[in-house]
C-alpha cells in the first residue's frame, strides 16, 4: 500500500512538472507580448532595421554657349559571396565566363581572383565597372550570391578641354582641383536616406512604405569658359610649347570688360577623366599657382607710374651706350641689342633696359610701389580657383640700391600668370580693372538660378587719360619697328608688350628664360586680352618670336570665330592708300593678272598677242597710284625647257595669301599658308620645277607698304 502510494506521489510530481512547462511558456509569451512587448519590438527593430545612404547626383559643368564640360554616368559594379547558401564552383565559373565575354579578361583571371581571396571573405570585387549589357546578362543568371551595384561616376565629355579649370574627383566624387574642388560643396548635393531591413545574415531587403528622404541633388556651374576659344587656345599654345621645345607653356584669354575668363590652358596637360595617367606636377594650374619674374611686360606698371607723375616727355631722347650696357649701382643693366638714341614710344616698343630703369629712377619708391600694387601685383587676384597665390612685391623698405631700376624691367618681383592678365585687362579697359571670374551662375536641377557672379570692378589702376596717352606706345610694339612683330595679325590692331625673363634657380640666375606676350585686341575698342607664357624655349628665349607667335596664331583664330572682331580687308586697305606697290606679274597668265590688278582697283592695258605677260610697266615693286595705268606685253612662254608633267614655280612674294592660293591652284598645286597678310617667303623657290598636286609652302607677315617696298627692291637687285 504504501509501496503503491510512493508510486503515485512521484506520477502527480512528474504531472506537476509536465504540466508547468507550457505553463511557464505561456507566461514567457505573456510577458514577452504584454508586459516587455513594447520595448522587445524597438530591440528588435534596432538590429533588423538600417539605413543606407542614397548619392545626390553631382552637379554639372557647362560652357558659356551651354556645352556640357563636365558630367555623371552611371558605373556597374559586381561583386561574389562564395560562402552564400547555395551558391556553387559552377555558379562562380558560371559568372566568371559571362564577365570574360564582355570584358577580354580570361575567365581564369575571375576564378583566380576568387580562389585566392582569404577563405572567410564575403564580398570578391571582380570588376569595378561594367558595361551596361554585362550587368543585364549577369543579372539574368538568378544566381544569388552575385552582388551588383550601381554608383555615379564623374566624366568629363571632351576629355583634357579646360582640364586645369575643371579639375577632377577622387573616388568618392569629392573635388580634388579646380572647379570641382573650388565649388565642390555645391557641386555635390546632399545625400537621402532609405530604410531598409537586414536578416539574420546581413543581407538587405527593401520593403513596401519603408520611410525615404529623397537625395538633394548638387547645383550646376554655368562658366564664362568658351570651349571653341578654348581649343583653340590650347592647341595653339600646345603647338608653340612643341615647336619651341619648351618645357611648358600657359595662356589665357578674358574679356577685360568684365573679367570673364574665356580660355585658360597649361601645356603639359591631362585627361580628368584619368588624372593618375599624369605626374601631380603637371595636375598643377600653373596660371593661378606658379610664380614667376616677369620681365618686360612689368614695364607696363613703370609706362604707368612715369606718365601719370609727369617724369616722362614723349619727345624726350634718352641715349643708351653704343655697347648696349649700363653700370647702375654696380650692377651691369643690359639691353638685349645697342639700341642708340631713343624716345619714349622707342623705348617701350624696342623694350631698352637701360632706357625704362632711367625713366624709372625719376619716380619716388613709394609711389613706383603703389602703381604696382594697384595694378594687382603683390596680391591674390581672388579668381574663383583653389590654390592660388599672391606673388611677391617688397615694400620700398625691403629694397637695395638696385631693386627700383630691376623692378622696373620685372625682376627683384614675382608675379602669377593671372596677375599679369589682370594689369594688361585694366589697361585695356580705359584704366578699370576687373576681377577675373570662371563662373557666371549656378542652377538647380529645375534649370533656376539660385546664385550669380556679376562683373565686379576692383580698383581704377590709372587715368583714362593716361591710358589713352599710351596706348599708341604699346600698339608700336606689335610693329615690325617694335619687339612683337610676330604677333601681329593682318588686319587688326594689337597693344602688348613682351617678356624675356632670366630664371632664379637656388638664388641664381640661370641661363634658362621664361618668354611671354600680353596684349589685347582690336586696340581700340579691346573684347580680348590674352597672356602666353612659355618656359625654357629653345629656339629663343625672345618672347616677340616665341609667345608672340603662338599670340598671333590664337588671336587670328578667334578674330575668325567672333563676328564682332572687326578686321580691314586688305584689299580695301591698298584701294584705300595714295600709293600702292606694283605686283610682279611676269610669268602670269593674261587672265590672273587681271584678277591681281582688278583687287587691287588698278588699270591695265595689255600690248602684243600671246597667252601670258612676258614684260610690264611698272616694274614689280616699284610705287603706283590709283591713276597709273598698268601696260602688260603679252607673249608665249618657252616651255621647252619644262619636262612634261612638270609645272614651274612662279614667285609669290610681295603677294597676299588669297592671290598666291588663286595662282598655284590654277597650275593644280596646293598651297600651305603660314602666318597671314603679304607673303615674304616660299618654298620651292620661284623658278624650280613640281609635280601638279604637291605642296607649296608660304610664309606670310602683316608689313606696312612701305617696308613690302623696301623687301621687293631689295629680292630684284
Amino acid at each position: 500500500m504504501k509501496e503503491r502510494t510512493s508510486i503515485m506521489a512521484r506520477m502527480f510530481i512528474l504531472m506537476g512538472l509536465i504540466l508547468l512547462v507550457p505553463f511557464a511558456i505561456l507566461v514567457q509569451i505573456f510577458r514577452v507580448n504584454v508586459i516587455e512587448g513594447d520595448g522587445l519590438r524597438d530591440l528588435w527593430n534596432s538590429q533588423a532595421i538600417d539605413y543606407i545612404s542614397i548619392p545626390a547626383q553631382r552637379g554639372q559643368i557647362y560652357d558659356v554657349n551651354g556645352s556640357l564640360l563636365a558630367t555623371n554616368s552611371v558605373v556597374y559594379k559586381i561583386a561574389v559571396d562564395p560562402l552564400f547558401p547555395g551558391i556553387t564552383r559552377d555558379n562562380l565559373k558560371t559568372i566568371a565566363t559571362v564577365l570574360s565575354r564582355h570584358t577580354n579578361r580570361p575567365t581564369s583571371y575571375y576564378t583566380n581572383r576568387i580562389s585566392n581571396a582569404p577563405s572567410h571573405s564575403r564580398y570578391i570585387v571582380l570588376e569595378r565597372s561594367i558595361t551596361v549589357q554585362a550587368y543585364e546578362d549577369i543579372r539574368e543568371l538568378g544566381i544569388r550570391g552575385v552582388i551588383l551595384e550601381e554608383d555615379y561616376r564623374r566624366n568629363y565629355n571632351f576629355e583634357s578641354l579646360s582640364a586645369h579649370v575643371l579639375g577632377y574627383v577622387n573616388h568618392n566624387i569629392e573635388g580634388m582641383t579646380g572647379l570641382e574642388s573650388r565649388y565642390n560643396e555645391k557641386l555635390k548635393g546632399n545625400a537621402g536616406q532609405q530604410q531598409v531591413r537586414r536578416d539574420r545574415a546581413n543581407r538587405i531587403f527593401s520593403y513596401v512604405g519603408a520611410p525615404r528622404k529623397t537625395p538633394q541633388q548638387g547645383l550646376s556651374l554655368h562658366t564664362t569658359l568658351n570651349s571653341y576659344i578654348q581649343a583653340i587656345t590650347e592647341e595653339e599654345l600646345e603647338k608653340g610649347v612643341r615647336n619651341n621645345n619648351a618645357k611648358q607653356g600657359t595662356a589665357i584669354v578674358m574679356d577685360p570688360r568684365t573679367g570673364a575668363i574665356k580660355a585658360m590652358a597649361n601645356y603639359p596637360t591631362f585627361n580628368p577623366n584619368f588624372p593618375a595617367s599624369i605626374d601631380a606636377e603637371n595636375r598643377r594650374n600653373f596660371a593661378v599657382s606658379d610664380m614667376m619674374e616677369p620681365g618686360s611686360t612689368f614695364k607696363l606698371v613703370t609706362a604707368i607710374a612715369a606718365v601719370e607723375q609727369g617724369v616722362v616727355d614723349f619727345d624726350e631722347v634718352f641715349e643708351t651706350p653704343e655697347s648696349g650696357t649700363m653700370q647702375i649701382h654696380g650692377q651691369w643693366m643690359r639691353d638685349h641689342n645697342p639700341l642708340g638714341d631713343l624716345n619714349f614710344r622707342e623705348v617701350i616698343a624696342k623694350s631698352s633696359n637701360i632706357g625704362t630703369s632711367e625713366i624709372a629712377m625719376r619716380l619716388d619708391p613709394d609711389a613706383y610701389y603703389q602703381y604696382a600694387r594697384n595694378m594687382g601685383f603683390g596680391t591674390q587676384t581672388n579668381i574663383d580657383l583653389p590654390n592660388e597665390i599672391g606673388g611677391r612685391l617688397q615694400r620700398p623698405y625691403e629694397w637695395s640700391g638696385v631693386t627700383l631700376p630691376w623692378m622696373s624691367i620685372g625682376y627683384e618681383v614675382q608675379t602669377t600668370p593671372i596677375q599679369m592678365l589682370q594689369a594688361y585687362g585694366a589697361f585695356a579697359n580705359g584704366g578699370l580693372m576687373m576681377k577675373p571670374y570662371l563662373v557666371s551662375h549656378l542652377t538647380d536641377q529645375y534649370g533656376k538660378i539660385v546664385e550669380e557672379n556679376k562683373p565686379s570692378s576692383v580698383r581704377r589702376i590709372a587715368k583714362k587719360e593716361t591710358i589713352d596717352r599710351l596706348l599708341p606706345v604699346f600698339k608700336s610694339v606689335v610693329t615690325d619697328s617694335g619687339t612683337a612683330g610676330w604677333a601681329a595679325v593682318d588686319g587688326m590692331e594689337i597693344a602688348g608688350k613682351t617678356g624675356t625673363a632670366q630664371k632664379l634657380v637656388n638664388g641664381r640666375y640661370s641661363s634658362s628664360y621664361r618668354a611671354s606676350f600680353a596684349g589685347f585686341f582690336p586696340a581700340d575698342d579691346p573684347k580680348y586680352v590674352m597672356l602666353i607664357l612659355l618656359d625654357e624655349p629653345k629656339t629663343s628665349y625672345y618672347g616677340g618670336f616665341t609667345a608672340g607667335a603662338v599670340f598671333k596664331e590664337i588671336a587670328t583664330r578667334i578674330a575668325g570665330l567672333d563676328s564682332d572682331v572687326k578686321r580691314s580687308d586688305p584689299t580695301e586697305r591698298i584701294a584705300a592708300m595714295e600709293h600702292k606697290i606694283a605686283p610682279r606679274l611676269t610669268g602670269l597668265s593674261k587672265d590672273n593678272a587681271g584678277v591681281l590688278l582688278s583687287k587691287q582697283n588698278t588699270s591695265f592695258r595689255t600690248t602684243g598677242k600671246g597667252s601670258h605677260v612676258v614684260q610690264q610697266v611698272p616694274e614689280p615693286g616699284e610705287k603706283i597710284t590709283t591713276n597709273t595705268l598698268v601696260t602688260l606685253e603679252l607673249g608665249d612662254l618657252n616651255t621647252n625647257d619644262i619636262p612634261e608633267g612638270f609645272v614651274e614655280i612662279p614667285d609669290l612674294r610681295t603677294m597676299n595669301m588669297r592671290q598666291a592660293a588663286s595662282l598655284l591652284r590654277n597650275k593644280g598645286l596646293n598651297i600651305n599658308m603660314v602666318g597671314s597678310g603679304t607673303i615674304y617667303n616660299q618654298f620651292p623657290l620661284a623658278g624650280e620645277l613640281m609635280r601638279p598636286g604637291r605642296t607649296v609652302t608660304v610664309r606670310g607677315k602683316a608689313r606696312s607698304m612701305t617696308q613690302i617696298s623696301q623687301v621687293t627692291h631689295q629680292l630684284n637687285r
